[in-house]
């Protein structure tokens, strides 16, 4: 499974002058129509086989549509002037900003979903379970459905059937640093009693850091009285969530990226999963950041897991602050046998872009890291839109500053991307030549793991206990691992040394030929296989070019490479 997360407002986006702060008018926005048969045939080429389409659902914004009776949501509690699309205003809905025409715009994403669909691919959409917006007010919901919050006492902090967290008798306290960054210095906004925010945060005045712009929602946890669990009879919450889940996967979605789930408990996943399953089979992707938590979470129902603080963690670390590579091994180790349900990504809409200044500032030098996180096991592998163009998201553009993240708070661009979508074309030919060898690198190892079977169905060894810093090998830079699947055998090097070669003899220890079927002729010392073919050299899968090595001398003097700096091999034994 390749993922390719797709931000709609910045995907489609063709302004080539967006200014600092501007609003829609000015910085235009990318919509579904942006997302042509060219695009989806670029990306079925490129190989990817599910669209995440991220920020469809209608969040707080500063624009408003008083023709649709949408109403621009309140500065003083609105990230940026596109603002936070994980700060939802109504669930039933999907934002205008991403219309042609606003008015049809539930029409224009059912008409795109039967587009992606048609080219064969599987689409996700965030879900965002544990907040929602300061005002949040639902126009397009079902007659009978109620309201978050109708039937709410407010005048209790907490009670299970409760949508929302309450700090009765007190009013909702903007921050000041909010109230200054804010350019309409007469606003005002008024919340009496104060709900709790999405980041739990009981208090009526958090601070800027914390997410002011949304509300926790209440599954029936008293977090203030020692998290004590009400779960006897079915929170109303949870009964609100089931069905939005459904509405969607009746609409032709077929799964959902969970923002935050590890911030809902689990009882409410192991009952809405197998609920939700009973008449949609659902891919079911969990946000979660707590390693202690990753079995509860797949037992309740969850596919995949996202794994930042594992491995993205690690190569950061390898790439930023020094980290030795041999440290990649407590990853798969930490994991207990669960590495083939993470998802691995090297970026996404929260992280710093690879070619950022403010990461390695380079997208060929990130590969290493790239290529690790998509070979390493079965799971998914996502890239973020832009990543395969080499964006460096390079300058502040609004509310988000100059982070090296694509801000998702803003009417954004991606330059970079641009020169791919050439104008709708999406064929790369406005590309620089360096932005089309990275291009091509990205589609030729994307389509390589969807179509070799050590990737995609084989298992993993890890070569690091067998190859010290003492031998011909650098552990504080090189990473070594087998990928295995019947006559499918892969040795995968990588280098994070950015500026040197390595020069390695990588061994192969006896019992891992053993699980790949090799073995030594005892008597013609012949390079077999135990279905009897002469392996007489290895091939470099991304050069095409031989290296000989003798079996026998494999797991005593290894075989022998260099790696160049910040680069990778991928040798077909």
């Amino acid at each position: 499974m390749n993922i390719y997360q797709l931000f709609v407002r910045t995907f489609g986006n063709k302004n080539i002058n967006p200014l600092f702060d501007g609003d829609k008018s000015q910085n235009a926005c990318g919509t579904f129509a942006n997302i042509n048969d060219n695009a989806l045939e670029a990306l079925r080429s490129l190989g990817i086989t599910h669209i995440w389409l991220t920020g469809v659902i209608r969040h707080s914004s500063m624009t408003a549509y008083p023709d649709l009776g949408i109403k621009a949501t309140n500065p003083l509690i609105t990230k940026g002037k596109a603002g936070s699309p994980y700060s939802i205003m109504d669930y039933y809905d999907i934002d205008p900003d991403l219309a042609v025409n606003p008015q049809n715009r539930m029409e224009e994403f059912e008409e795109t979903l039967r587009r992606i669909h048609d080219k064969g691919f599987k689409v996700i959409i965030d879900f965002i379970p544990n907040h929602l917006a300061r005002e949040y007010k639902s126009l397009c919901k079902p007659y009978d459905v109620e309201e978050f919050g109708e039937y709410d006492n407010k005048n209790l902090s907490f009670d299970k059937d409760n949508n929302f967290y309450y700090c009765p008798n007190q009013e909702f306290k903007v921050n000041e640093t909010t109230r200054q960054q804010d350019n309409e210095s007469t606003s005002t906004y008024y919340e009496f009693p104060a709900k709790a925010s999405g980041n739990d945060v009981f208090s009526p005045n958090p601070s800027v850091n914390d997410w002011y712009d949304a509300v926790k929602l209440n599954y029936g946890v008293d977090y203030q009285n020692n998290h004590t669990k009400h779960f006897d009879t079915i929170p109303n919450t949870w009964y609100k969530m089931l069905n939005i889940l459904r509405y969607w996967c009746e609409k032709g979605v077929d799964g959902f990226r969970v923002d935050m789930a590890e911030m809902v408990p689990v009882e409410f996943w192991r009952w809405s999963i197998n609920e939700l399953r009973e008449s949609h089979d659902a891919i079911m992707i969990a946000e979660i950041y707590q390693p202690h938590l990753y079995k509860d979470y797949v037992g309740a129902g969850f596919d995949y897991l996202y794994d930042k603080v594992g491995l993205y963690n690690t190569l950061e670390n390898i790439y930023r602050y020094g980290q030795r590579a041999e440290t990649i091994t407590n990853v798969w180790n930490s994991l207990q046998g669960l590495g083939d349900v993470m998802l691995r990504f090297m970026e996404n809409h929260d992280e710093v872009r690879l070619a950022s200044r403010h990461f390695v500032g380079d997208a060929f030098k990130a590969m290493p890291a790239v290529v690790m996180s998509m070979l390493m096991n079965r799971g998914p592998f996502m890239i973020y839109n832009g990543q395969e163009s080499g964006e460096d998201a390079d300058g502040a553009v609004g509310f988000s500053g100059d982070d090296g993240r694509t801000s998702i708070f803003d009417y954004a661009v991606m330059p970079r991307h641009q020169k791919w979508m050439s104008d709708g074309k999406f064929d790369g030919s406005d590309f620089s030549d360096e932005q089309r060898k990275l291009y091509e690198l990205y589609k030729k190892l994307l389509n390589f793991r969807l179509t070799n079977d050590a990737i995609n169905k084989g298992a993993f060894y890890d070569l690091m206990w067998v190859n010290p810093w003492y031998s011909n090998f650098d552990p504080q830079y090189v990473y070594a691992f087998l990928r295995y699947h019947n006559e499918e055998r892969l040795l995968i090097v990588v280098n994070f040394n950015l500026n040197e070669s390595r020069y390695c003899e990588v061994k192969i220890p006896q019992d891992a030929l053993e699980y790949m079927r090799l073995q030594v002729n005892e008597s013609t010392s012949q390079k077999v296989d135990k279905l009897g073919s002469e392996l007489n050299y290895a091939t470099d899968v991304m050069t095409g070019d031989k290296i000989e090595y003798n079996l026998n001398e494999v797991s005593s003097r290894g075989i022998a490479m260099s790696v160049d700096a910040a680069g990778f091999k991928i040798i077909k034994l």
